[in-house]
């Protein structure tokens, strides 16, 4: 009886913390689409009343019909296509390389002691100053701007996880070592499965970095696509295209990390079931 009435309760307290975990972010959502209402409201009747000179800033209803005019010529989905096409593409191939490479660092701890100061150094050299050079290597096309997406995030990316996978638990790198298991068992066994929530982290990150890496490709070495729009509207003083390029490359930002933030959400709901 008294097993029965603590399980209860225990259910009622859990029902009660899910519910106010579900109020709370109703709650910030709530604030977030206020702040983006409030923001675009003061923008539009600046312009309106003059105190904003449309012509340099646009306004949302300018934006929303030059976005009308691009899904209706079709030109929306091309350009917005291919630079979706080339982000996905380099954030794919950022994560396969450093996972690859996290781990072969890891593996072999004298290749990470060599290669290190040259990761580090890589990491810190402006991509922008590659991308002219990848040009010259690789020419004009979706080949150079999904390489110059890689080049921002994979470096990084690739010392993040190595790091990650060296502050592994030590107790349990032990026990396996003292159960006969070698490096490849705490490899498979410990170092990857633990580090599952840093490297969801870690995707996080390098979404948005392929897809700076792929709009800096494209001011320089593309025909189409929304860098390319942003560099041409800005040559030919169509603000309206700029902005609305601009916002197109805020929602494919928002929506590729809100997809990567569900599968960690995923993740910890079904860890946080097995646990139980």
């Amino acid at each position: 009886m008294i097993f029965q009435k603590t399980k209860s309760l225990n259910l009622t307290n859990q029902q009660a913390y899910v519910l106010e975990h579900r109020k709370h972010h109703h709650r910030i959502t709530l604030f977030r689409l206020l702040i983006l209402l409030v923001f675009l409201f003061l923008w539009e009747y600046t312009t309106r009343v003059g105190y904003v000179d449309i012509f340099f800033f646009s306004s949302p209803t300018a934006i929303l019909h030059y976005l009308y005019e691009m899904i209706m010529d079709l030109s929306f989905f091309k350009h917005t296509g291919i630079t979706l096409l080339e982000t996905i593409v380099s954030f794919l191939l950022v994560t396969f390389f450093s996972l690859a490479l996290a781990t072969l660092l890891w593996y072999r701890s004298i290749l990470s002691e060599i290669l290190e100061p040259y990761l580090v150094v890589l990491n810190s050299l402006p991509k922008s100053a590659l991308a002219p050079l990848l040009i010259v290597w690789l020419g004009t096309g979706s080949r150079t701007i999904i390489v110059a997406g890689i080049s921002v995030a994979v470096f990084g990316s690739i010392i993040s996880l190595y790091t990650g996978f060296c502050q592994a638990d030590e107790d349990m790198l032990k026990l396996i070592y003292t159960l006969g298991g070698n490096r490849k068992d705490a490899l498979f066994k410990v170092i990857l499965p633990s580090s599952i929530p840093m490297i969801l982290s870690n995707m996080k990150v390098n979404i948005g970095l392929s897809l700076v890496g792929v709009i800096i490709g494209e001011f320089l070495a593309a025909r189409q696509g929304l860098g390319y729009l942003i560099i041409y509207g800005s040559q030919v003083f169509q603000l309206n295209m700029v902005i609305t390029s601009i916002m197109i490359l805020c929602a494919i930002a928002m929506g590729l990390y809100k997809i990567i933030q569900t599968l960690e959400h995923y993740y910890k709901k079904k860890t946080n079931t097995l646990s139980q």
